[in-house]
């Protein structure tokens, strides 16, 4: 059995107060490790921590923050082989989903935010000419937008990218000045606390960095009610982050919030079939399908159904499920039985619902222990089911026939989510011309690819606010004016 972890609070290693609980790989049903107990009043700590090292961290050099994060980069780059293993151990990843989506791109977004500590902080705002009244004499205002840290931010992240989801909120959190406090999920904790050794070998001040878990609510519940804590920023289900936007709201603290999603893939009739199947074949082959911008809601025209669906069919079955260490596996595990079950159950709902299963909806054969899912397609299936409106968050594509662009456009808006949808056509300009229309953060026009400057977000119940790239550092910081007169 490895060694008990132990929190991180202060800049210290400590015991947990309520004893730990066993992190299991996904793949195998073994214990990877066993994960702390936070109580309550050591989350409040950790927040407390947090607080107390603000104002000196908050003023320190641009400089000496963006050393600190690229230090950190080089270390997790140093031990890059072990990080790996532990994250597709705990994830349940393929060996190289571990490698070049979680690892690599954790150390990535430590580089770019410590070129972003680097970033301009203040705009010039036109000088406005006043005249003489009530607010004084007449004269020229200059004026500056200043761009100041919020404060004590808060990051709980999501089971399905232990190393990307995290750096994706501390980095630039960090790069403006704030300090933190870490509560990753329950279920893949463990890489999150290599990233903070990280950053304490790299010398980040005591208290900048705090990371506390739990394998319930608790801990996460105290990671939001602190009244030291400033700022939430959570990436997860949109149920948990209403929860959490309610006892925000309360205290007007700022928000980050990355949601749930339901990604509808548009696919109009001259589109090249075979690069929209490569496309929305990624939910069956990249994690499981565990992934909130997945193109899980096909939408396509009548003219290239039957066509679409005979191409999804062949290219789920020929992709290899089994043992995510395993060279050639493309489909692992889900995270968890619980999971597992959830998915089973939404499979089910839509055989009753009159969905028609093309391929998968039984567990694959030869897994006995491990959390597995086949890759599974539903089609004949409409808008008002609970399979088409609902996160089912694994390796299901459902699949919906539309006549014309307006009621393709009609149907991806129908719905409560609204991150990422993507559209399929030959005539690029069509393409544009359906995004444009769509209510959506984002729109993958003739691809799944993301520029990692872009803002991402979601409309309606997939979130609030934006990060990635600049956007980020603008998420972790507060607008001040400061006016004078010329």
């Amino acid at each position: 059995m490895t060694t008990p972890q132990r929190l991180f609070i202060g800049g210290e290693w400590t015991e947990p107060d309520d004893g730990h609980y066993e992190v299991i790989n996904p793949a195998t049903e073994d214990v990877v490790g066993l994960a702390p107990e936070a109580s309550r009043a050591q989350v409040y700590a950790a927040a407390a921590a947090a607080r107390g090292a603000f104002p000196a961290w908050s003023r320190t050099r641009p400089e000496e923050r963006a050393a600190i994060l690229d230090r950190a980069a080089d270390l997790m780059q140093r031990d890059f082989a072990p990080n790996a293993a532990l994250a597709r151990a705990e994830s349940g990843a393929t060996t190289g989903t571990a490698r070049s989506m979680q690892v690599a791109v954790g150390a990535a977004r430590f580089r770019r935010y410590a070129r972003g500590a680097l970033e301009p902080v203040e705009e010039a705002i036109p000088p406005q000419i006043n005249e003489a009244g009530p607010m004084g004499r007449a004269g020229v205002f200059g004026a500056l937008a200043v761009r100041q840290p919020v404060g004590v931010v808060t990051c709980i992240t999501s089971y399905n990218n232990p190393w990307a989801n995290p750096a994706g909120k501390v980095a630039p959190a960090l790069a403006m000045g704030n300090t933190v406090v870490v509560k990753p999920a329950p279920q893949d904790p463990l890489s999150v606390y290599r990233m903070a050794e990280a950053l304490a070998e790299a010398g980040v001040p005591e208290g900048v960095v705090n990371v506390v878990t739990g394998s319930g609510p608790a801990a996460g519940e105290a990671a939001v009610d602190s009244p030291d804590v400033d700022m939430v920023s959570f990436t997860g289900s949109t149920a948990v982050g209403q929860r959490i936007a309610e006892v925000c709201g309360r205290e007007m603290k700022r928000q980050l919030m990355e949601l749930g999603g339901k990604g509808a893939a548009v696919v109009l009739d001259d589109a090249d079939l075979d690069a929209a199947v490569a496309g929305i074949g990624t939910t069956f082959s990249f994690y499981s399908g565990q992934i909130c911008t997945a193109p899980t809601r096909v939408l396509v025209q009548r003219g290239v159904h039957g066509a679409l669906i005979e191409r999804l069919t062949a290219y789920a079955g020929h992709l290899p499920v089994g043992d995510p260490a395993a060279k050639g596996t493309v489909v692992g595990p889900v995270i968890s039985a619980a999971h597992r079950d959830r998915i089973e159950s939404y499979v089910e709902l839509g055989r009753k619902e009159g969905a028609r299963v093309v391929t998968g909806g039984e567990r694959p054969a030869g897994h006995d222990r491990g959390f597995y899912v086949a890759p599974t397609l539903l089609a004949d299936c409409t808008n008002d089911m609970r399979v088409v409106r609902e996160e089912i968050f694994g390796p299901v594509v459902v699949v919906v026939p539309f006549d014309d662009e307006e009621e393709g456009i009609a149907l991806a808006n129908d719905s409560d989510y609204g991150l990422i949808d993507y559209v399929w056509s030959g005539d690029v300009a069509r393409a544009f011309g359906v995004a444009r229309r769509l209510r959506a953060g984002g729109v993958g026009v003739n691809t799944i690819g993301r520029n990692m400057e872009a803002p991402f977000g979601g409309f309606k119940r997939s979130g609030v606010g934006r990060d990635v790239g600049s956007y980020a550092l603008h998420a972790y910081s507060e607008l001040q004016a400061i006016v004078w007169p010329g």
